[in-house]
């Protein structure tokens, strides 16, 4: 039996990168000395605001982030695997920013780099209305990488609600399907779990979702937490509260397989004609 022990890291991001870079170095050391050998943070790790002008002054790009060189060194001393859920990043089109995935070996190589495509553009409610497109480039390319034993698939939040992402993943051979998010409140108890248990399910992978949570300082969002592991039959393995913390569990790699076999959902896809609209 093949088995990987995961971590997911479930924080509180400030509008302040540095902040929050010393407190994910400090979980991903805690968590590789528990025996992690894949660990991922939320979306947005490096810093949550709501003010543009704040994140064109404090942010950088992929090439010059020192969040992203902590972590890898970090991710090199400790020798695990590391996600970073999503960094806010310098250099998307049109002046935007970049939302995006950042995969590390645990020889502090990036292994490679996944750019949110479905844009958080909604109107919840009168107090939870998005235009996440008016800041952030989406990106146009599914991603799929061989990393601690594995293969990963890569999403970011608001990508689960397209479960044909999820199933291009799967059938691209990914076991493992990571999420990492920054979920309103509202949504994330309406969905949350339903959605990422359904992903589960049809994909036959793991799903891993680490979450942003509690109220934000600097931005005064507050986000939903509720971190989850989930086997690909959809159970729940593992699951956080709303207030900072790290989960892990032992995955059983050949629990993917037994799930594809009982309900063999990808091998049976089959093309069809769309309806006329009426």
């Amino acid at each position: 039996m093949s088995t990987l022990r995961v971590a997911l890291t479930q924080m509180t991001s400030t509008d302040d990168p540095s902040q929050n870079a010393a407190y994910t170095t400090d979980a991903i050391r805690a968590a590789a000395a528990d025996g992690a050998q894949f660990i991922a943070t939320p979306e947005v790790t490096n810093c949550l605001s709501m003010s543009r002008a704040h994140q064109q002054n404090v942010l950088h790009t992929q090439e010059t982030d020192p969040t992203l060189a902590l972590i890898r060194e970090t991710a090199a001393q400790a020798g695990v695997t590391v996600l970073l859920g999503s960094l806010a990043l310098l250099g998307g089109a049109n002046d935007r920013f970049l939302n995006r995935s950042i995969l590390i070996g645990p020889d502090g190589g990036i292994i490679t780099h996944y750019d949110k495509i479905h844009m958080f553009d909604v109107d919840v409610d009168a107090d939870t209305i998005f235009r996440e497109s008016e800041g952030f480039a989406p990106g146009a390319q599914a991603v799929t990488a061989n990393a601690a034993g594995t293969t990963l698939g890569l999403s970011i939040c608001y990508d689960m609600r397209f479960p044909a992402l999820y199933a291009a993943l799967a059938l691209a051979g990914a076991r493992i399907i990571t999420a990492p998010a920054a979920f309103t409140v509202p949504t994330g108890r309406a969905h949350w779990e339903v959605l990422l248990r359904s992903r589960a399910i049809e994909t036959g992978s793991y799903v891993l979702a680490p979450a942003q949570c509690g109220t934000h300082p600097g931005s005064g969002r507050t986000t939903w937490g509720h971190s989850l592991i989930i086997s690909p039959w959809g159970k729940i393995i593992a699951q956080a509260g709303d207030a900072p913390c790290t989960i892990t569990a032992d995955l059983d790699l050949s629990a993917v397989e037994t799930a594809r076999k009982a309900i063999p959902a990808l091998a049976n896809r089959r093309t069809f004609a769309a309806p006329s609209p009426t």
